[in-house]
């Protein structure tokens, strides 16, 4: 069984893809500010699979969104892939999701008025390539839904729009992906296959995953896994 406080190989071997230090994230209200983030520090390194698990309101989900640039710190340091994305824009942080970091929600958040085959090749149109539909095409044969590429989102099942969307993720073959409860809405069986699928995308290509979730047996699949409580990330 993998260690829970470190990472399955040697740091020294691998490329850190994110450095978190001190990362906070606030927002204003009424009264001041409400602190979700409370001095986060994380590494991830490539190839790796990390879980972060705890409970709702623990910063799980914004601890997805700071890493991958749609919110900004409001102290500390967020390095993603060498950016420091508390000093890049709004575009430099559009132009590093969209070549890469891949993101896997638990709403799939497809566009409903576009086919399969349109939603997985849309990063791949955005980024003026030109080969983008064929790619698509082999990514969707990839995750089983060969067959399914003319379809739009109502005529698919929960797991075929969650295997669209991570079909969408991995396209431009990123170096990092984040997955905030992607089998969150699936039931056991239908999200064990999809874990499958992503696991056996990342081991292929590379990448490296954190992987937000509540199923302890999911995380016990990865091979780091953290916690985080209060906006505090523990071992």
């Amino acid at each position: 069984m993998p260690d829970a406080s470190q990472p399955a190989a040697d740091a020294n071997s691998r490329l850190s893809v994110a450095r978190l230090a001190d990362a906070r994230l606030s927002y204003p209200n009424a009264d001041g500010e409400v602190a979700v983030l409370r001095g986060v520090d994380l590494e991830v390194w490539s190839g790796e699979i990390l879980a972060i698990t705890g409970p709702s309101g623990s910063g799980k989900s914004s601890l997805i969104a700071l890493m991958g640039g749609l919110e900004q710190p409001t102290g500390g340091r967020v390095e993603i892939l060498d950016q420091n994305m508390g000093a890049a824009d709004e575009t430099a942080r559009t132009r590093l999701r969209r070549r890469d970091i891949g993101v896997v929600f638990q709403a799939y958040h497809l566009v409903p008025a576009m086919t399969a085959l349109q939603n997985v090749a849309l990063p791949l149109i955005l980024a003026g390539v030109a080969d983008a539909r064929d790619r698509a095409a082999t990514m969707l044969e990839r995750v089983g839904l060969g067959h399914r590429l003319s379809h739009r989102p109502s005529a698919l099942s929960g797991g075929e729009q969650q295997r669209t969307a991570i079909a969408r993720a991995f396209i431009a073959e990123p170096r990092l992906i984040l997955a905030d409860e992607p089998t969150g809405n699936l039931d056991q069986e239908t999200g064990a296959s999809i874990a499958d699928i992503m696991f056996d995308l990342c081991r292929s290509t590379g990448a490296a995953m954190v992987l937000v979730t509540h199923d302890p047996s999911l995380a016990e699949r990865c091979d780091r896994r953290l916690s985080i409580d209060a906006g505090r990330i523990g071992g």
